[in-house]
């Protein structure tokens, strides 16, 4: 996972993160104690097969849709939509199609 080092400034989340062909890309924008947020692409028929996090995490659409599944029920999140993903609940991520997300984890 590639950081970025330093933003100054007012941003396009999107526009921070690129596509790349067959893969899903994810950039770190900020770790702490508290928690992270995240960048990710994903290219269209990449997926996150199901698992779980200790933690909730927020995930909204940046650009396209992604299939969420979360505790055996399906999701169609659309840009700019914000799914909650509650600790400890089994979560999958398909792209049916390419999308970006970011991706907020709470610890706490």
């Amino acid at each position: 996972m590639k950081k970025i080092e330093s933003i100054k400034g007012p941003f396009i989340p999107k526009d921070r993160i690129e596509y790349a062909a067959g893969s899903i890309v994810s950039q770190q924008l900020t770790y702490n104690q508290a928690g992270n947020i995240t960048l990710f692409s994903f290219d269209e028929g990449q997926q996150l097969s199901e698992h779980t996090a200790p933690f909730d995490a927020v995930c909204q659409i940046l650009e396209g849709t992604a299939e969420i599944h979360v505790g055996g029920e399906a999701y169609e999140v659309g840009e700019n939509q914000m799914l909650i993903m509650p600790a400890n609940v089994p979560h999958a991520l398909y792209a049916k199609s390419a999308f970006k997300m970011l991706l907020i984890m709470i610890k706490g």
